[in-house]
C-alpha cells in the first residue's frame, strides 16, 4: 500500500486487532485508518455499554491517534447497497469508501466484501492485514503463527477456521 493511500475499516478488523493487542500495526501500515460513525457506535459506545474490554482499548487508541469517525451524509446510494442484507456499519463503510474514493477497505464479513468488490473497491480482511505486516517485517513468523492460533481458538472472533488453517499451512511451507 502506498504511504498516502486512503484506508477505511469496518468494525471486524478493528475488533480483531484490539482483541489481539495489535492495534499499533494499523498506523504503522496505513498511517491513518478512517471509520464511519456507525462503526464507532458499534465498537465503542455499544461495546462499552456491554462492558467489552476491547471497546475501552479502541476508544483510547482512537483518542491517542486522533482518529475521528467519519460522518456520512447520504445523497446517493449505489444500487448494490439498496436492499442489501448488510448491517449499518458495513453499509456505511462501503458507502464512505465509494464516495471518498478510498484505496483499501478493511472488512472481514463475506457479504460486505462481495458488495464492496462489486463497486470496484479493493478489500482486505484481518488475515490479509496480518500477512501484510508479516511481509513488511513488522511481525515475525512465530508471532504471526501465535496470532493465527489465537484467532482459531477465540470464540469472540469470527474468522473462518479453514481460512486460518490455509494461512498457517502456507507459512509452514515458506521460509
Amino acid at each position: 500500500m502506498e504511504p498516502d493511500a486512503k484506508v477505511i475499516s469496518n468494525a471486524g478488523p478493528l475488533m480483531v486487532f484490539a482483541k489481539l493487542n495489535l492495534l499499533y500495526l494499523l498506523p504503522d501500515l496505513y498511517g491513518k485508518v478512517l471509520y464511519a460513525d456507525s462503526v464507532y457506535r458499534e465498537l465503542v459506545i455499544d461495546g462499552m455499554h456491554h462492558g467489552y474490554e476491547d471497546a475501552r482499548m479502541l476508544k483510547t487508541f482512537f483518542e491517542r491517534e486522533k482518529w475521528l469517525p467519519e460522518h456520512l451524509t447520504i445523497d446517493h446510494m449505489p444500487p448494490e447497497l439498496i436492499g442489501s442484507s448488510l448491517d449499518t456499519g458495513e453499509r456505511d463503510t462501503i458507502l464512505l469508501a465509494f464516495l471518498l474514493k478510498i484505496d483499501l477497505v478493511l472488512m472481514d464479513e463475506l457479504k460486505g466484501r462481495e458488495v464492496a468488490r462489486s463497486l470496484g473497491l479493493t478489500v482486505r480482511g484481518s488475515l490479509g492485514v496480518l500477512m501484510e505486516a508479516y511481509h513488511r517485517g513488522m511481525v515475525g513468523k512465530e508471532q504471526l503463527k501465535l496470532n493465527l492460533y489465537e484467532l482459531a481458538e477465540r470464540k469472540d472472533i469470527w474468522i473462518s477456521p479453514e481460512l486460518i488453517e490455509r494461512v498457517l499451512e502456507s507459512l509452514g511451507r515458506s521460509t
